[in-house]
């Protein structure tokens, strides 16, 4: 894999949610209200009526860094906000109940059209004041026929040099590619 020197980008995905985002308690429809439900931990929302504490915790998603039988990295360049018009890697968020392997090959096959091998992790990013704690795997496209979904304007396999560092979507497509061509690769299994 090609050595590169690479600055940081700034993008960064939204910030998290606030508790001054919700009000009332999913379960009976009560007032949330903030507590601090043990001494040391940060306050929580708690419904007065029932007594529900309605944790806000991250959200988990997967992407997938695809090399192509040509040793090419498919990217895809984003339809939605946000990072609108940006290059990642295929991923997006792992549903309740689904493995994160079929997340990863689920979101793989969505976004490329690609049936893929996942061949290792690469490494799991998370960021300070960010919802979504992001796991990436390596993956070696294996079937399919390269092409966009409704949340990609277009697909693309690069070359490492030609790949667009400075248009892509998030910090963390940046550090997972730079960890990937470093050869960061947990073994899985599947």
């Amino acid at each position: 894999m090609a050595s590169l020197t690479i600055e940081p980008v700034t993008i960064e995905h939204p910030p998290a949610t606030t508790t001054t985002d919700y009000r009332f308690c999913p379960r009976c429809g009560g007032a949330l209200e903030l507590r601090q439900l043990k001494a040391g931990d940060l306050a929580r929302l708690v419904c007065a009526a029932c007594g529900f504490i309605f944790y806000l915790d991250p959200k988990l998603a997967v992407g997938t860094i695809i090399r192509t039988a040509e040793n090419r990295l498919v990217l895809v360049r984003r339809a939605i906000e946000p990072g609108y018009g940006k290059w990642v890697f295929p991923g997006g968020y792992v549903d309740r109940g689904e493995s994160l392997e079929a997340a990863a090959l689920r979101e793989a096959r969505e976004e490329s059209g690609l049936h893929v091998r996942l061949d290792g992790l690469v490494n799991i990013y998370s960021y300070a004041g960010r919802t979504p704690v992001i796991v990436v795997y390596a993956a070696t496209a294996i079937g399919g026929t390269l092409c966009a979904d409704d949340e990609c304007l277009e697909t693309a396999e690069f070359d490492v040099p030609a790949i667009p560092w400075d248009d892509l979507a998030f910090r963390s497509t940046h550090d997972a590619l730079h960890d990937y061509l470093a050869g960061f690769l947990h073994p899985v299994r599947i």
